[in-house]
């Protein structure tokens, strides 16, 4: 059995705004060969710190990305970048 089973991209929703930071993070590990920090996402958006903890937290409760534990720069999109919105 498949270990993201019950995980298709097509059960998985998210909001505009998540989408926009879904498709950021995706864009930017394609760019820099290595998943944004949690700085990188604040100075793109505009947001405070509290704001990008938030979302990163929201999206990985979402099972929209996943995280390794005290390692930096470990956050992986587990959506299927055909379903992200385009970057604005």
């Amino acid at each position: 059995m498949n270990r993201m089973a019950g995980v298709s991209p097509s059960a998985k929703t998210f909001t505009p705004k998540q989408g926009q930071y879904l498709a950021f993070i995706h864009l930017y590990t394609r760019l820099h060969r290595r998943p944004p920090a949690e700085t990188d996402m604040q100075e793109y958006f505009r947001v405070s710190p509290p704001s990008v903890h938030q979302m990163v937290l929201t999206l990985e409760r979402a099972g929209l990305i996943r995280r390794q534990p005290a390692t930096p720069r470990s956050i992986e999109v587990l959506v299927d970048p055909k379903s992200l919105p385009e970057l604005i």
